[in-house]
């Protein structure tokens, strides 16, 4: 007669086949489904919502980046950005755009360090705009929550078209047409705001010659 293992025993041997069984439903057939719905009916949003241009990927619609002139000193990591006038530019970021450092400056409203800030960049953004520092969007100066925002609103867009038409040789009308493409509308159409996402834009911007 075989001697039956002990209870604790068996307890084990119960709980490792437990395991092994929702190691593979959780952990092989659940992802390989997921994934599988989603590479059938959404591909673009599970691959990151990807924008490419012929074959190269130039960044995703969910993140924005920085626009800018190449540095004089490349392995200089105190030189600070130049933006580019051929393309748009977007919103500042606290974390200079970086995922890996998202996240807003926490400074307050009347914070005399934000002010000086937002003042220093409406004066500099109407120096490259060629604006009066009264037309200068409020988003041209202040930094999303996230870092990472990829839009700017139409204003700040449309004030930036005689830049960028001049810089490229391009017909203003053009580049405006170009930005009025590139309009969103409010989010079910009562939700945010109308907005341009910048990236989208400098894509479509870069087949213009």
């Amino acid at each position: 007669m075989t001697r039956s293992l002990p209870t604790a025993v068996r307890t084990h041997l119960s709980a490792l086949r437990i395991l092994l069984v929702f190691t593979v439903v959780t952990g092989v057939l659940y992802p390989l489904a997921v994934t599988g719905v989603a590479q059938g009916a959404f591909p673009h949003e599970a691959n990151g919502s990807r924008i490419t241009r012929h074959g190269t990927v130039m960044g995703s619609s969910l993140i924005g980046q920085n626009f800018a002139l190449p540095k004089a000193h490349p392995g200089d990591p105190g030189e600070p950005l130049r933006p580019d006038p051929a393309w748009f530019q977007p919103r500042p970021s606290a974390g200079g755009y970086d995922p890996l450092a998202t996240g807003a400056s926490n400074l307050g409203p009347n914070n005399p360090v934000l002010v000086r800030s937002v003042e220093a960049r409406r004066a500099a953004v109407a120096r490259f705009d060629g604006v009066a520092p009264r037309d200068v969007p409020a988003d041209a100066v202040t930094a999303s929550g996230s870092g990472l925002d990829p839009h700017i609103s139409p204003g700040y867009a449309y004030e930036q078209v005689n830049r960028v038409a001049k810089t490229r040789g391009l017909r203003p009308a053009t580049v405006h047409a170009l930005v009025t493409a590139h309009v969103e509308d409010r989010v079910l159409g009562f939700l945010g705001e109308r907005r341009v996402n910048v990236v989208q834009l400098n894509a479509a911007l870069a087949d213009h010659r």
